[in-house]
């Protein structure tokens, strides 16, 4: 990886520009190091050699054993450097090094190696419709991929794209967040380490109003897999119009975490804590809306809130932090503004509310913060804060619990804590949302697909209905009479 440059058919090169900037570490403000700040002209060059690769390149005149060999290379690469990516990863977003190097870069190597076993079972099907015909269908890549990524979950989500559009023979531009471009970077050098073709892998840095939409735009370009806000997937979709192109959006989410009177509290309040204040609540499903039952309110309030304030806030890189900083600057501003909404809209604060001075005051750390009596009709209910801020919301029966959780414009996930298992069940069936747990929250698998309902999006990433949203189908017709 070289500072200040971006990686296009196989090579490390200046950006068209000449222009770099610098990503700002999130825990003391100051900055990591030169990046390459790739524009239009960039996307141009980095489509044309990830379209070059796909016609005519070695990629699709590999066998599908070699191309998963290549995939699952990656997946022990992540392994073998899990170290060096953890650590980029922490200081770019300011998740706790726990999280980055325990967690979610393992989770990535997992992700290739998942995707590696499907290069061989990639298949049409064989139809007997009539005599004298011969019907069948193939499975066969989409082509471009551009890929843009979100700052919250830089690498993990990158491998969500990347593994099954590599694993069914696509090429890719990779677009990171502008925050967070480091692991993207290094991962371009994993490619050359596996035996990558040239071309196969672009990672093109730089701002999203120009790079990303170059990609959405560019009639090159057979498919866009986007995570981040809902408003920016709109603009996606509007723009992708253009060509038609494929497109998969994973968006926002204001998840419901519905707890009922005959749960096991523990189990809830671990729950309820991890749902929010993992990652910062920096996380799309993060359960930012909690649903208390009235009859257990007051004492899940009570072991909720001790939890809360016994969460360490500070360095990432120090081994007992719970909650580093939120990613810059301006999310900072934006969640607290959203903490001081709810107090004007009369939410009750139990804990938390404000910015946290961690060691020489610099930093974009944030309390762990919990509003109480909290309405649905709030703004801080109703809108993605994407930060350490959780509402509480009474109710009192089934009906109102689920009818609640529905009433929100997104649905990526929910969760319901029961010891009953028809209620489980019911509410799992009931509630709009593409991922619901039980009795749990914030668990992930590569055999899982996850998306979105309503404005969280459509499409969904792992699984097998992730690998499907990289391949077209065609039917073939031979007529043998």
């Amino acid at each position: 990886m070289n500072a200040g440059e971006i990686f296009v058919a196989g090579k490390w090169q200046a950006p068209a520009s000449g222009e770099t900037y610098q990503p700002i570490n999130p825990a003391n403000e100051e900055p990591l190091t030169q990046v390459g700040r790739g524009d239009e002209r960039d996307i141009d060059a980095a489509v044309a050699a990830a379209r070059k690769a796909f016609d005519s390149g070695p990629w699709p005149k590999l066998s599908a054993h070699e191309r998963g060999r290549i995939v699952w290379r990656l997946g022990d690469l992540i392994t073998k450097n899990l170290d060096e990516l953890a650590k980029l990863e922490s200081l770019c977003t300011g998740k706790t090094m726990f999280d980055s190097g325990k967690v979610e870069i393992p989770f990535a190597a997992d992700v290739f190696r998942y995707f590696a076993g499907w290069a061989t079972k990639i298949h049409g099907e064989t139809l007997a419709i009539r005599p004298g015909a011969f019907t069948f269908t193939l499975r066969q890549p989409v082509g471009v991929v551009g890929a843009i990524v979100p700052w919250n979950f830089p690498f993990l989500l990158s491998s969500w794209k990347l593994a099954p559009a590599l694993a069914a023979g696509n090429t890719i531009v990779l677009k990171p967040a502008s925050q967070t471009p480091l692991t993207a970077l290094k991962f371009a050098e994993l490619c050359q380490e596996a035996g990558v073709p040239e071309g196969v892998v672009n990672v093109v840095t730089g701002p999203g109003g120009k790079v990303g939409m170059a990609m959405v735009r560019d009639p090159r370009v057979d498919k866009i897999a986007f995570t981040g806000s809902t408003e920016v997937g709109k603009q996606i979709m509007r723009e992708a119009a253009g060509t038609l192109k494929r497109l998969s959006l994973e968006l926002g989410g204001k998840s419901p975490n519905i707890v009922f009177a005959d749960a096991d509290m523990e189990a809830a309040v671990k729950g309820a804590l991890t749902g929010i204040f993992y990652n910062k609540g920096e996380v799309c499903a993060a359960g930012s809306r909690l649903f208390l039952e009235d009859s257990i309110h007051d004492a899940f309030m009570s072991k909720l809130t001790d939890r809360v304030k016994g969460l360490t806030v500070g360095d990432p890189m120090d081994k007992a932090t719970r909650m580093g900083p939120v990613v810059s600057k301006a999310q900072m501003e934006t969640v607290l503004s959203y903490i001081e909404a709810g107090k004007q809209e009369g939410a009750r604060l139990v804990t938390g509310g404000g910015r946290a001075t961690v060691g020489n005051g610099k930093g974009y750390f944030i309390q762990p913060t919990i509003f109480d009596g909290v309405r649905n009709s709030m703004k801080i209910a109703r809108e993605e804060i994407f930060g350490p801020v959780l509402s509480v919301i009474p109710f009192k029966s089934l009906e109102e619990g689920l009818a609640e959780g529905n009433n929100t414009t997104y649905g990526l996930a929910a969760a319901v804590w029961t010891r009953d298992v028809a209620k489980a069940l019911r509410a799992a069936q009931t509630i709009r949302a593409g991922t619901v747990w039980v009795n749990a929250y914030n668990l992930f698998d590569a055999a899982l697909p996850f998306g979105g309902f309503k404005e969280s999006g459509f499409g969904r990433e792992m699984g097998a209905a992730g690998l499907e949203q990289y391949t077209e189908v065609k039917t073939v017709w031979v007529d043998l009479s």
